[in-house]
């Protein structure tokens, strides 16, 4: 169990700095660009490592629908509405927005799986993980909630995609790891990809040194190794355990906005902390006690 959290909290690290790398990327690459050129360089990055273990993608059948249903609901469909909606939508309530995905994936774990279903202590759990996610990032957040509806809608469906995206990725964990990461980031890129070359003509861009180190950094950890990650979490403890990698992202992604861009750390980040780690810790209580 120690390994499990230790994952998790490494995820959470890895998807925290991600807003940092976004942030300095997005100043001179369009977001769906920034979305498509992460998952190709993934691609580009992890073929040769997976031939190098000596694996290959996997056969045609019917796999490969949940692989594209992975890369759309996990990658190009939440990358594209995400970065649309943070047009105007600030980030206090986006991730007070996404945190709702861990509540979506008790409850379609419970309809659609046999061994994770819903119990007093995931639900006390989640709002916990949720009301400490709002404590984090202020009562004022939400006063912005219908300012700019659609793009907050983008958001909220982003959230239930990446909800979505954690029952599909239960199937993939019987492939081996390198092929199935693979072929996450080849389907990921096939989707966004076409878009990106036809919207933003890329090779137009003139992207500065920073923006395309910050890049390559975004392919390498929170998309690469992030997905090494979730598939083993998945495999060890469920989509229920996954999901509340929402409630720590915020953390770590104010933590490095204090180390990285010299933010100051609220007092009541503490206490948002204290109450996150409660809700996780009692929303494994029931799975436990099993």
């Amino acid at each position: 169990m120690a390994l499990d959290y230790g994952l998790l909290i490494g995820l959470s690290i890895l998807f925290g700095i991600s807003f940092t790398l976004t942030s300095i990327s997005v100043r001179d690459i369009p977001p769906l660009s920034l979305a498509a050129g992460r998952l190709l360089l993934a691609f580009c990055m992890l073929y040769p490592l997976m031939r190098l273990n000596g694996q290959r993608m996997p056969a045609l059948g019917g796999i490969w629908l949940a692989l594209m249903g992975s890369g759309l609901f996990g990658n190009a469909l939440p990358f594209a509405l995400i970065s649309w909606g943070q047009i105007s939508v600030q980030a206090g309530l986006t991730a007070i927005f996404m945190a709702v995905m861990p509540l979506v994936t008790i409850l379609l774990a419970h309809w659609l799986t046999d061994d994770e279903k819903l119990d007093r202590w995931k639900v006390t759990g989640v709002l916990l993980g949720l009301a400490g996610v709002v404590v984090l990032m202020g009562w004022s957040a939400l006063q912005a909630i219908g300012d700019d509806l659609i793009r907050q809608s983008a958001i909220l469906i982003a959230a239930v995609c990446y909800a979505i995206n954690a029952i599909i990725t239960r199937k993939l964990t019987r492939l081996p790891r390198w092929s199935a990461m693979t072929a996450l980031m080849f389907c990921g890129s096939v989707l966004l990809v076409p878009f990106s070359l036809w919207l933003d003509n890329p090779w137009q861009l003139q992207a500065s040194g920073s923006a395309v180190l910050s890049l390559v950094a975004l392919a390498i950890g929170p998309t690469a190794i992030a997905t090494v990650m979730i598939l083993i979490i998945i495999s060890r403890q469920g989509a229920s355990f996954l999901s509340q990698i929402n409630f720590l992202v915020p953390v770590f992604g104010m933590v490095f906005g204090v180390v990285l861009l010299s933010e100051k750390l609220p007092p009541n980040a503490y206490m948002a902390l204290a109450i996150i780690l409660l809700g996780v810790g009692l929303s494994r209580l029931g799975g436990a006690r099993r």
